[in-house]
C-alpha cells in the first residue's frame, strides 16, 4: 500500500488554523493578497477566523474618519461577535463608540487613543463593555470625569487603564482630580495604571494608591503637582511608580509614538473581496491620490509631523 503523505496541503488548513496565521500577517497582506491564493484562504479572510483581534492602529493615523469608518465596520462585522482585541486610533464620533459596544460580547482589549468620544455616549453604553480588562482612552479630549466612573462602574473586570494625555492638551485644564477620584472610586482591580500629564494633585493619587490595593503601576510622568512622600509609597508592597518628573525609562507603550519608518512592496492590487469591500475601498484605505499599481510605498508610525502621510519621499 502507498504511503500516505504525512504533510498537509495548505489549501486543506481548517479555518481557524489560517486564521491564526493569518493574523501575523500586516492587514494590508491579508485583505488584498491572501484572498487571491485560493478560495479557501479567502473563505478564511472573510468569515470570523482573523478578526478576532482587530488591530489597526497604525493604518489609521493618517486615514480620514470616512475611511476609518468604513474599515472598522466591515471587520467588525466580519468577526460574527467573537471580537476579543480592538485598537483603532482616531475614532470620529460616538456613532463609532456606539457601533463597537452592539459587538462587545467578547471583547476584552480595547484601545481608542485619539478618538472624538464624549462623556454622554461612554456613559450610555459603558453596560456593554463590562467584559473589558484593558482599555486605552489617551489623548481623547472630550472625554473626563463621568466617562472614567462609567467604565469602572460597569467594567469590573478591568485591569489596565491607560489615560495619557500630552502637556499641552491640559494647559487650560484647572484640575482632573474628577478623572482620578472616578478611577480610585471606581476601579478597585486595576494593577497597570498610566495617566500622564494629567492635572491632578498629591491627594488624588494618594486615593488611587489606597483604593486600588492590587496596583503594580503607577505612571504619574507629567504630573508635575503631584508629590509622593517615599515612605508613604514604600507602605504598598510591589508596586512601582515611575514619575511625576519626565524620566523615560520603560513603561512608554501608549504615551510614545516613534518617528519610524518602514516600507512594503506592492506587486498587484486585489481585485473586490465582497460586497462590504470593493475596489473604491481598497483606493481610499491603502493610497493618498497615487496609484497603487507598482510602487512602493512608506508608511511612518509618528503622527503630528508636517504632511505626515501624504507627501512620501520617493523610493529608493
Amino acid at each position: 500500500m502507498e504511503e500516505e503523505n504525512e504533510f498537509r496541503s495548505w489549501d486543506e488548513l481548517i479555518p481557524d488554523a489560517l486564521g491564526l496565521i493569518f493574523r501575523k500577517l500586516p492587514l494590508q497582506e491579508t485583505l488584498t493578497v491572501i484572498p487571491r491564493v485560493c478560495k479557501s484562504w479567502g473563505r478564511a479572510v472573510a468569515g470570523p477566523y482573523c478578526w478576532q483581534e482587530v488591530d489597526i492602529m497604525e493604518w489609521s493615523k493618517f486615514r480620514t474618519p470616512e475611511t476609518i469608518t468604513r474599515m472598522l465596520q466591515m471587520l467588525v462585522l466580519r468577526s460574527s461577535g467573537s471580537l476579543r482585541k480592538l485598537c483603532v486610533a482616531g475614532l470620529p464620533n460616538d456613532q463609532s463608540f456606539s457601533f463597537i459596544a452592539d459587538h462587545a460580547n467578547s471583547l476584552r482589549t480595547l484601545r481608542l487613543p485619539r478618538s472624538e468620544i464624549s462623556d454622554l455616549i461612554v456613559e450610555q453604553i459603558a453596560a456593554r463593555l463590562s467584559t473589558l480588562t484593558y482599555l486605552d482612552v489617551s489623548y481623547c479630549k472630550t472625554i473626563g470625569g463621568p466617562a472614567l466612573e462609567a467604565i469602572g462602574k460597569h467594567c469590573k473586570h478591568l485591569r489596565k487603564l491607560q489615560r495619557c494625555m500630552y502637556g499641552w492638551e491640559v494647559l487650560d485644564k484647572v484640575s482632573q482630580d474628577d478623572e482620578a477620584l472616578a478611577i480610585a472610586a471606581t476601579m478597585p482591580k486595576l494593577n497597570h495604571l498610566e495617566i500622564l500629564y494629567l492635572r491632578i494633585s498629591t491627594e488624588a493619587v494618594c486615593q488611587i494608591l489606597l483604593k486600588c490595593p492590587e496596583l503594580q503601576l503607577l505612571d504619574v510622568r507629567g504630573c508635575y503637582s503631584v508629590k509622593l512622600d517615599e515612605r508613604f509609597v514604600k507602605k504598598f508592597s510591589g508596586l512601582k511608580v515611575i514619575g511625576p518628573g519626565s524620566d523615560n525609562e520603560g513603561w512608554d507603550e501608549c504615551s510614545n509614538y516613534s518617528v519610524s519608518s518602514g516600507y512594503l512592496a506592492w506587486d498587484f492590487v486585489a481585485s473586490v473581496m465582497d460586497d462590504d469591500f470593493d475596489e473604491e475601498m481598497l483606493d481610499e484605505a491603502w493610497e493618498d491620490d497615487q496609484s497603487m499599481e507598482d510602487v512602493e510605498m512608506r508608511f511612518y508610525d509618528g503622527f503630528y509631523l508636517d504632511n505626515g502621510g501624504f507627501d512620501w519621499p520617493l523610493s529608493p
